[in-house]
């Protein structure tokens, strides 16, 4: 986890700049990201189950909706 003393702040390792250097004072605060090997961000667990919470009441929703018109 990059933290920097001199700005006494954390950066995301995605924020800091390509060599590892703080964006605000240019610290060194972590090592160099390397460009061969892309990451993959990940969407967070509770986006997905935000999601499947959205599904499950538009399923109920259109179950009701159906059940109304017949």
């Amino acid at each position: 986890m990059p933290w920097c003393e001199p700005c006494e702040r954390f950066w995301n390792p995605g924020s800091v700049t390509a060599d590892g250097a703080c964006p605000t004072c240019g610290a060194v605060v972590a090592g160099p990201l390397s460009r061969s090997a892309p990451r993959r961000v990940r969407a967070p667990w509770h986006f997905w189950v935000v999601l499947a919470a959205a599904a499950a009441y538009l399923a109920w929703r259109a179950v009701q909706g159906i059940a109304l018109l017949l």
